[in-house]
């Protein structure tokens, strides 16, 4: 195990920070073409259980039988970063596409397992030997959740979702990696959420409803805006937490009660019922969450400190982005809620699945991350099964780009130290 600044010139192999860093600028995006000779090819694949997904392989010019994988459970990734990077080591990069791209009103966890192992399977046939899934923010939970359950034996797997849908994973060919990076790692979807949903909501019917005493933009409870700065007390942090917890375990029963009207009509249905009931089995409602981006550590910076700024991934201004119609878990299905943005019930936890990780793992977290904070990732580090583990700090925000004008995007920095450690630990 390991963890060294990414300043430190052992770390990355780089330059010096100064001679590295000349000439970029904070808003720096440049488009990295692949290394000279680099081939692409797009494929089409259906899964085991019928969906379609897909995905881009991007092989080096020389041979390998390594290939990393890299894939969000709802997001597109085919031009990820870390691609040229990692092609430019030589090793091929796969970057998958999940069945609803940009969709997760009916994203369960469970079931986008499937398009994982699909991908596997293809890359085994396409030969590659060695295959490493780098997970990079919500891809560390599917990526983590892959490796616990392919670790396992068929009839040990997840049985059901939390929704209760049979997941019948046991029929299903899994592939183990044989590495893990997690790049920017949030603890899961619905542990990200547990602690940035706002629990000052009193009504889920009416989104402008607040409960005073846990309203996170209240000055009177420690508010304070971009020039000022947020300074939240100890015990309304605590009680926040809580309020927290509560209001997921209501959203939680939420969902369940949802569910079982549903599956109640189906039933009486197949007996025969009304066409009331049949219109109402056949009906999946959309539950709709409101206010889901107010963590305290957003606007407080004194909490859990890093190199972060004041506001969150959605922007600066905070009623905007908690607000607004875009943010996490807007809108899902009941059997989504429960598998994927529930702090409680999802199995796509980092705490529930990073303990059975026993392949070798690399973790480059960035100090300015409005995400993932240094306590969490000091947590999903503690949790990763094996003692073949490494952690990089690396300046940068939760997309890589640079902190201050003049400074190195963080994502050059974390391509090299990908580099290094692939070199490393899976030598051509």
């Amino acid at each position: 195990m390991s963890e060294s600044p990414s300043s430190k010139d052992a770390a990355t192999g780089a330059a010096k920070p100064q001679e590295a860093t000349a000439g970029f600028l904070n808003t720096d995006w440049n488009p990295r073409g692949l290394p000279e000779g680099a081939a692409t090819s797009n494929v089409v694949l259906r899964t085991q259980d019928g969906a379609a997904t897909g995905g881009a392989l991007y092989r080096p010019a020389t041979a390998t039988d390594t290939v990393v994988c890299i894939m969000h459970p709802r997001e597109f990734m085919a031009c990820h970063y870390l691609v040229p990077d990692i092609v430019e080591a030589g090793y091929a990069a796969w970057s998958q596409w999940p069945r609803s791209v940009g969709n997760d009103l009916r994203l369960e966890h469970e079931f986008a397992l499937y398009d994982v192992a699909a991908g596997m399977e293809f890359l085994r046939k396409a030969g590659f030997t060695r295959i490493v899934l780098l997970g990079n923010s919500g891809g560390s939970g599917l990526y983590s959740l892959y490796a616990q359950q392919a670790s396992l034996a068929p009839a040990d797997r997840i049985k059901k979702t939390p929704g209760g849908r049979a997941t019948k994973l046991d029929q299903l060919a899994m592939v183990e990696p044989d590495g893990m990076v997690f790049l920017a790692p949030h603890p899961g979807q619905g542990a990200l959420l547990m602690q940035c949903i706002d629990p000052s909501v009193i009504d889920e019917s009416d989104p402008l409803s607040v409960d005073a005493s846990l309203d996170p933009f209240d000055e009177a409870n420690g508010f304070g805006d971009a020039k000022t700065g947020a300074r939240y007390g100890a015990e309304f942090v605590r009680r926040y937490r809580q309020g927290q917890h509560e209001r997921v375990q209501r959203l939680d029963a939420m969902a369940h009660a949802l569910i079982e009207r549903r599956m109640q009509a189906r039933g009486r249905a197949k007996e025969g019922g009304s066409a009331a009931d049949r219109r109402l089995g056949a009906h999946t409602p959309i539950m709709q969450v409101w206010r889901t981006n107010a963590d305290l550590r957003c606007y407080d910076l004194s909490l859990d400190p890093s190199d972060r700024k004041y506001g969150t991934l959605w922007g600066g201004d905070p009623f905007a982005s908690n607000y607004g119609s875009v943010g996490f878990a807007r809108l899902c299905s009941p059997e989504s809620w429960l598998s994927t943005w529930s702090g409680i019930s999802s199995n796509a936890l980092l705490a529930k699945s990073a303990p059975a990780i026993r392949q070798p793992t690399l973790l480059v977290e960035y100090t300015g991350d409005q995400a993932c904070f240094p306590s969490i990732i000091r947590d999903i580090f503690s949790a990763i099964g094996t003692s073949e583990k490494r952690h990089e700090r690396v300046r940068g925000d939760h997309h890589g780009r640079a902190l201050a004008a003049g400074e190195e995007p963080g994502r050059y920095v974390a391509g090299r130290i990908v580099q290094e450690w692939l070199r490393q630990h899976f030598p051509g």
